[in-house]
């Protein structure tokens, strides 16, 4: 039997099984229902941006003053003796600086999270806008590196797992009107993003690097959740990107349910791109039909489990490739995406465990979507 037929076999009899996501209501709001899934928060939200707002600050009102201000504190306090500077006075530099060039419907749901969770607006946004302060690997798969040929791209946040953020996970479903549907890997009172996949099958997850104060544009995560929202396409995300003001160093793994790929280094003056198997010098050597972002010693591990499984990648031999080292001690969240049946299996970090050696949670956007829908 051939290794497409075995594919074929485990697609056939998994599917049916894989499309559903079973969701039990916790609560609800006119705008909105907080559910949960497999010991997962699961927040879906729909309407105007105020709409979606209230929604989400009056379902997870228990939740949001503990993320900010109190993390928010936490955060501070590491920030001024690492850096010798005050973190308050950087957020309103940044808030002040990106404002203009950050879509008001965002700042619009942010005011109304505050005003429906009883916390401060500045509160909010302090939370929403630190991201810029603080700078992963990533990869995606397809054709015949995949065992079924269907592209697969999986994310590995590391990212401040000693803040204690994964104490506030929440699954977000957005349904904005009159933009895409999608759902991102986030935090209470979080409405940006740095892990997402929309209805169309488009799914994103970045990487920081360096170019902090570089601040006159719209700050990375709204960037994405615009990119969620307005595009389709691999090559619509990436124009999105290419005419945006964007802010500091970042790189990018992009794929969408046609199997197309890239990889992006973006600075604030430049966006160089990477198609499927383009080497890099930068890179260690990359497989044929994958792209790839990594670093350091973590990217020569990558390089070397992906060359080693060519061929044979599921969703669950890539949640075992990203395992530590490519996975950092500060591994907050990690998620697989599979584009073409807008499947996602993420894991998120415990108190004393990083994501990685966590369990992984299936979801399906179109199920969540639907049973929201339902009557």
């Amino acid at each position: 039997m051939t290794r497409q037929q075995i594919a074929a076999i485990i697609t056939l009899f998994s599917g049916a099984i894989l499309a559903q996501t079973n969701l039990d209501l916790i609560a609800e709001h006119p705008s909105g229902k907080l559910y949960a899934t497999q010991g997962k928060r699961v927040l879906v939200v729909k309407g105007t941006p105020e709409q979606m707002g209230q929604a989400h600050g009056a379902l997870l009102k228990e939740l949001i003053p503990n993320v900010t201000p109190r993390t928010m504190a936490v955060v501070a306090s590491t920030y001024a003796a690492t850096k010798g500077d005050w973190f308050y006075d950087r957020i309103e530099e940044i808030i002040k600086r990106s404002s203009p060039h950050t879509p008001k419907r965002f700042i619009q749901e942010l005011n109304a999270i505050a005003q429906a969770s009883g916390v401060e607006e500045k509160h909010i946004q302090q939370a929403n806008f630190f991201p810029e302060l603080f700078h992963c690997s990533g990869f995606a798969a397809r054709n015949s590196a995949t065992l079924d040929g269907k592209i697969l791209h999986a994310r590995v946040l590391d990212y401040m797992a000693d803040i204690f953020l994964q104490k506030y996970t929440v699954l977000q479903v957005f349904i904005p009107e009159g933009y895409n549907a999608w759902m991102s890997v986030g935090y209470a009172s979080f409405v940006g993003t740095v892990t997402a996949m929309n209805e169309h099958g488009l799914a994103i997850g970045e990487m920081g690097g360096g170019g902090e104060g570089d601040w006159d544009g719209i700050p990375m995560t709204w960037m994405l959740r615009d990119i969620m929202e307005r595009a389709k396409t691999v090559r619509e995300a990436l124009e999105i990107i290419k005419n945006t003001p964007r802010t500091c160093e970042y790189y990018y793994v992009i794929s969408d349910k046609s199997r197309d790929m890239l990889a992006l280094y973006c600075t604030p003056t430049k966006v160089e791109t990477l198609e499927a198997g383009q080497q890099d010098s930068r890179l260690p050597p990359i497989p044929k039909e994958m792209v790839m972002i990594s670093g350091g010693d973590r990217a020569k591990e990558l390089s070397k489990r992906l060359h080693q499984h060519e061929g044979k990648l599921t969703p669950q031999l890539m949640t075992e490739i990203i395992k530590r080292p490519v996975a950092m001690k500060s591994n907050l969240h990690n998620a697989v995406f599979s584009p073409e049946t807008l499947d996602m299996w993420f894991a998120d970090a415990s108190l004393k465990k990083p994501a990685c050696d966590m369990k992984y949670v299936h979801v399906n956007l179109k199920s969540i979507i639907d049973q929201y829908n339902a009557k």
